[in-house]
């Protein structure tokens, strides 16, 4: 089995992509990136500490995915860009949340209305 050692800057933002869209809808986002930002500094470690475990991660995950995503993990400038894909993404879910509310409760008030105005 080859061991994927490059990844292209493409492939990398397409999987951090994938990622922070993974996260955002498991409303992780915040989580997420407090999680992300306290070991950002340890971020080759853990992308290490992938290729050690990838033997047993692989029954679970692609092993190319997997590679690709432990590869990834050690440019910083990747990190970065999950980072700002995560809070743009989660800033998104949140605004259409928002806006679903009010659409709701304004539902609410004119079904009001309309009650009254049949009394």
């Amino acid at each position: 089995m080859d061991v994927i050692v490059e990844i292209s800057k493409e492939d990398a933002y397409e999987l951090m992509d994938r990622t922070a869209k993974f996260i955002v809808e498991r409303r992780m986002g915040s989580a997420a990136l407090l999680f992300i930002e306290s070991l950002r500094p340890l971020n080759f470690i853990a992308s290490q500490i992938l290729y050690l475990v990838a033997p047993f991660a692989e029954i679970i995950f692609k092993p190319k995915e997997y590679q690709k995503f432990a590869c990834a993990l050690e440019n910083d400038e990747n990190i970065k860009y999950l980072m700002d894909k995560i809070d743009e993404l989660d800033a998104e879910y949140h605004k259409k949340i928002k806006a679903e509310k009010k659409k709701a409760k304004e539902l609410k008030l004119k079904k009001k209305e309309l009650k009254k105005k049949l009394k």
